[in-house]
C-alpha cells in the first residue's frame, strides 16, 4: 500500500486491516478463543501495538508529530529538534525534511529564539554576554546568529546589570571580612559570566559606597 505525506494536518495511514468490523472475527466472534487469537496476534507485532496506539509509521509523519509537541509551548531550536528526532530514530531524510519545512513557515527560527533568549536570560537571571554566547552554542545556534542577538547588549548596560546583581547580593555579606565579602561578590559575577575587571570595579565600588576600605583591592581575586 503506497505511504502518503500531506502538509499539514495529514493523519496518519490507517494500519492495514483497519476498518469497520476488524477483530470481531467470523459471524461477530467474540468468544474465547477468538479473543485469545486476537491477543496472540497484536502481542506478536510491535508494529500493530504501533498502529493500535495511533501512532503513524511513516517517518515523516513522526517526524512532524514530535516536532509538534516539543514545540507546544515552548520555542527550540533546529538543533534541538534535530537531536530530539536523531534519539527517537528517525531516519535523517524524514527529519531534513521535517525541519525544513517548519523553518519555511516560522515554526522553527534560531534568529527569534536567540533574540528572546538573550532579553530572558539577560533580565531575569542577570547573565552577561559570554555566558549567553556559551548556552546558545550548546543549544546549536549558529555563531553569526548569537553575534547579532548578543548585540543588543552593549557594556554599559552589562555593567549596569552587575550593579543591580550586587546591590541585591550585598546586604547578605555584611559581618564578613572585606576579603571574603570581596571574593563572595566577584564570584558571584564571574559565574554569571562578567570578566574579572568588570567584577572588581563593580564590587570594590559597592564596598566604597558602605564605607569598607577597599585599598588594595585593585589586585586580580
Amino acid at each position: 500500500m503506497t505511504r502518503r505525506t500531506e502538509w499539514p494536518g495529514s493523519d496518519a495511514e490507517a494500519a492495514p486491516g483497519a476498518g469497520p468490523g476488524c477483530g470481531t472475527g467470523m459471524g461477530g466472534g467474540f468468544g474465547e478463543g477468538a479473543g485469545r487469537r486476537t491477543r496472540s496476534r497484536s502481542s506478536g507485532s510491535p508494529s500493530s501495538s504501533r498502529a493500535e496506539k495511533g501512532e503513524p509509521r511513516d517517518p515523516v509523519e513522526q517526524a512532524r508529530n514530535i516536532c509538534l509537541r516539543l514545540l507546544t509551548g515552548t520555542p527550540r531550536t533546529r538543533k534541538q529538534l534535530a537531536d530530539a528526532l536523531r534519539k527517537r530514530e528517525i531516519p535523517d531524510e524524514a527529519a531534513d525534511e521535517v525541519l525544513s519545512r517548519f523553518e519555511d513557515v516560522g515554526l522553527i527560527d534560531d534568529a527569534a529564539f536567540a533574540d528572546a533568549w538573550v532579553e530572558s536570560r539577560h533580565h531575569g537571571r542577570g547573565l552577561a554576554r559570554r555566558a549567553l554566547v556559551r548556552e546558545l552554542r550548546t543549544k546549536g545556534v549558529d555563531s553569526a546568529v548569537i553575534d547579532e542577538a548578543i548585540g543588543q547588549l552593549d557594556s554599559e548596560q552589562e555593567e549596569e546589570t552587575a550593579r543591580e546583581l550586587v546591590a541585591r547580593k550585598l546586604r547578605s555579606t555584611r559581618g564578613l571580612d572585606r576579603d571574603k565579602r570581596l571574593r563572595r561578590l566577584a564570584g558571584m559575577l564571574a559565574r554569571k559570566g562578567y570578566g574579572e575587571g568588570m567584577a572588581l570595579r563593580v564590587v570594590r565600588q559597592a564596598l566604597e559606597e558602605e564605607g569598607e576600605d577597599t585599598e588594595g583591592l585593585d589586585e586580580p581575586f
